[in-house]
């Protein structure tokens, strides 16, 4: 009897057909909504230090990152079966691996700024964009409402959380948020587009906003 931590696709049936489709409709909804709901890793810069008594956040973090890991781990030894994981990923790192370690880097090695930035766009714009690509119905929307999606998610973080200046943050949003969406369109089986959408926007907005600008970090 192999492991598995889902129930061979009922979830997944019953959400698409919610929907008017079927388990394939169902598998790429759960996999969008899994991935939205990576924003709320952002709670991280609003948990108080000493919060948890034992460790600190940051630990807490890792150790996340670590479960995440040793699943990937069970997954090629053990035959550890996990749902909403495509084809491609059978024999390779699964893209849910890349995904946590981008929004662990992200956190822990950019300024509040610039982590909320990377993580509200790669957590909501990554599908966003990856849904309207599938749909010939909605497709003609693409790259307009990701780009708009990101300039003000970008906004957001920058101003709204991050508190760097107003003006300052839309010319930034205006900057990265092309250059999110150009390096998230193409799918290279080596290169991950989670981690490169996390990454490359985020070294720009550090080097832009606090080296050349000066801007708090």
């Amino acid at each position: 009897m192999s492991l598995r931590l889902h129930r061979a696709g009922r979830f997944r049936r019953w959400l698409g057909a919610r929907f008017g489709g079927d388990e394939i409709l169902g598998d790429r909804l759960w996999r969008r909504s899994l991935h939205a709901i990576g924003a709320i890793s952002l709670l991280y810069f609003a948990v108080p230090a000493g919060f948890f008594v034992v460790v600190g956040k940051e630990e807490v973090l890792l150790l996340a990152l670590g479960i995440v890991l040793v699943l990937e781990l069970l997954r090629h030894t053990a035959g550890l079966e996990l749902p909403t994981l495509r084809p491609y990923e059978e024999h390779r790192i699964g893209s849910y691996v890349f995904y946590s370690l981008a929004l662990t880097g992200a956190i822990l090695l950019f300024p509040l700024p610039i982590a909320a930035t990377v993580v509200l766009g790669t957590s909501l714009v990554d599908p966003l964009a990856g849904e309207l690509r599938a749909s010939e119905r909605y497709r003609r929307l693409y790259p307009v409402v990701p780009l708009l999606a990101y300039g003000l998610l970008a906004v957001v973080g920058l101003a709204l959380l991050g508190r760097w200046p107003l003006g300052v943050s839309v010319g930034l949003a205006l900057l990265v948020a092309p250059v999110a969406i150009a390096i998230e369109w193409p799918k290279v089986p080596w290169i991950d587009d989670d981690l490169a959408m996390t990454f490359v926007p985020a070294l720009a907005l550090y080097a832009v906003g606090v080296v050349v600008l000066g801007l708090p970090s």
